[in-house]
């Protein structure tokens, strides 16, 4: 078996890349089918008739090059879109709530949908009743801003 394996480089290649595949599928990180992209190119050398070490040294460089520079792009497409593609809590960012007790720079409550969110104000302090436009979520913190209509004129 490590005769032929020896002789026959390509099938690890081709093993790796697969698994660094099925990983890829479970986590959906886009890092090991960077490194799945390694492999593929470990397995082009291979069939150029590169020495192993050779092969190492391509999977490596190939891997880290696509991992530096690939990934950063392909994860800011990723989570690029319209508001109702996002998921999750990205969908909350631009809606309108509804303060339920003010709001200032540190703590508050606002009415996001039909749940309740504890809330910090990015400009001063926003008194009950009024409608605010959610900025950001910081953990299970909406950050809110006053509305065009909230604004002292």
């Amino acid at each position: 078996m490590f005769e032929w394996l020896g002789e026959n480089w390509w099938a690890l290649w081709l093993t790796l890349f697969l698994a660094f595949a099925v990983v890829e599928m479970l986590t959906l990180d886009l890092f090991f089918i960077m490194l799945g992209g390694g492999a593929l190119a470990g397995l082009v050398a291979d069939f150029a008739g590169a020495d192993f070490w050779l092969q190492i040294v391509i999977f490596s460089v190939v891997s880290l090059l696509m991992i530096a520079f690939v990934r950063p792009v392909a994860l800011k497409h990723l989570h690029k879109g319209p508001a109702e593609q996002r998921t999750n809590v990205d969908r909350l960012i631009g809606q309108s709530a509804l303060v339920m007790e003010a709001v200032s720079g540190t703590s508050g409550l606002v009415k996001i949908g039909g749940d309740v969110w504890s809330a910090r104000s990015t400009d001063g302090t926003i008194d009950a009743g009024a409608t605010v436009q959610v900025t950001r979520i910081e953990g299970a913190t909406a950050v809110v801003a006053s509305t065009a209509e909230n604004s002292p004129r």
